[in-house]
């Protein structure tokens, strides 16, 4: 795991001034990196790295030769309209980029002047997906997301005899995963209905799951498993992610392989994925609760017992078409924290996906699984938060939702911080909902 090194150092501040506002997702001490343009400008995609409210273009910072050596093979790597160069070259790579932009973008740095022409406004831009995501693995670490759905369908047994021993997932369909500000077009599927035939038609009951997004580093090969103590090793970082789940279709057709149609048609991520490294301040231990079983051996670390956590804060926020058209913020409708809410952490997620012997490559993806807290105001859905329709949410305006309605807005955010560090944030993972097609 990630040590603290000079990149994380809370006194540090940056010539870009609105890096050092505190409310800053993109302080100095973050610098995530995404793939971005100009918006509308017809340009190429590439690889960038947010500061304040700017965004460093790395082809622009390599053709002013900002960079020497590994960083500058890095930056090279990092320069194309996909991230997976990059994240093969494994953590040194990513950190030494890092630890150059860090020096160049502090105060008084002497590349100033040549760096400043290679910074684009976030405001300007447009967004790619982050990295060409071959594979798609949805896990299922949330135990309170878990136990509160299980009760909803086995109220004798809510989570059932595995969870606590396996990391429990499924492979889901990379070719719908968008990035934030996609538009998510509502599904259309079959339901069970009222009668013995069964319903087509329009989801009536959409939900967001309020997830994080694992992207993986440098592979492995075939075979080949990844033990739990090298397992951060192939973690390239961790971006915000929305699974959406057309709960009416999925409740009809999972039995027995599992989510489908009301899975595969849109998974959003944000477009910044914020380092390991940048995480090195916000690592907590990993404890199970008292009278819960200890992973076994393969899953097993000192490391992963000592802070193999993430101490992550996030919310869920929500625009109606109704709030928009008057000129209504979005507003908050449910806060977690990842470090209460998952039962596995990252690193055991990765050793249990090869620990059989698959081979994972650079650019694949992990779904955390819905991360809910114990209290229904830390709901991660909708499914609990209006438990399942029993408990309608209360919006601005006289408005409530039970489930999507088309035109809604939904924002998750995340933000690490804690006393002696910098607080970072991971910036929005938004989409709307538009009509059936």
């Amino acid at each position: 795991m990630t040590k603290l090194n000079e990149t994380h150092d809370p006194s540090l501040q940056s010539w870009v001034e609105t890096a050092n506002d505190a409310a800053s997702d993109f302080p100095i001490q973050n610098l995530p990196f995404g793939v971005f343009r100009r918006r509308d400008s017809g340009e190429a995609f590439r690889g960038g790295v947010a500061i304040g409210d700017q965004i460093v273009d790395l082809e622009a910072a390599c053709a002013a030769q900002i960079f020497s050596g590994a960083a500058r093979a890095s930056a090279e790597a990092a320069r194309s309209e996909a991230l997976n160069a990059l994240m093969g070259m494994g953590p040194a790579a990513a950190a030494s980029l890092r630890l150059a932009l860090s020096r160049a973008l502090r105060r008084g740095a002497q590349e100033q002047a040549a760096l400043s022409a290679s910074l684009v406004a976030q405001d300007q831009a447009e967004y790619a997906l982050p990295a060409r995501i071959g594979d798609y693995t949805d896990f299922y670490v949330g135990v309170h997301h878990a136990t509160a759905i299980g009760k909803m369908f086995r109220p004798d047994q809510p989570l059932t005899p595995n969870y606590k021993w396996v990391p429990i997932g499924y492979h889901g369909r990379a070719s719908s995963v968008v990035v934030s500000g996609a538009p998510v077009v509502r599904p259309q599927g079959q339901t069970k209905g009222e009668g013995a035939t069964p319903e087509f038609g329009p989801s009536k009951r959409l939900d967001y799951e309020l997830e994080l997004a694992f992207f993986i580093g440098a592979g492995n090969a075939r075979g080949a498993p990844i033990a739990i103590g090298a397992a951060e090793d192939h973690l390239f970082g961790v971006g915000l992610f929305n699974d959406w789940s057309a709960r009416d279709i999925q409740a009809w057709e999972y039995q027995p392989l599992g989510p489908f149609l009301a899975k595969n048609f849109a998974s959003t991520v944000s477009p910044w994925i914020v380092t390991m490294e940048a995480l090195a301040p916000f690592r907590a231990p990993f404890e199970r609760p008292d009278g819960d079983p200890q992973p076994l051996a393969y899953l097993d670390s000192a490391a992963n017992r000592a802070s193999g956590a993430l101490d992550i804060d996030l919310e869920i926020l929500i625009q109606t078409q109704a709030m928009r058209a008057s000129g209504a913020a979005p507003v908050v409708i449910a806060r977690s924290n990842a470090r209460q809410a998952a039962y596995w952490t990252p690193a055991q997620l990765v050793a249990h996906h090869t620990v059989g012997g698959c081979n994972l490559q650079p650019g694949d993806l992990f779904g955390s699984g819905t991360l809910s807290g114990a209290e229904r105001a830390q709901a991660g859905s909708l499914l609990e938060l209006a438990e399942g329709g029993k408990a309608p949410v209360a919006l601005p305006g006289g408005e409530t939702r039970s489930f999507l309605a088309d035109g809604d807005t939904i924002i998750f955010r995340g933000w690490c911080q804690r006393a002696g560090a910098r607080r970072i944030g991971f910036g929005a993972c938004a989409g709307t909902i538009v009509a059936a097609r």
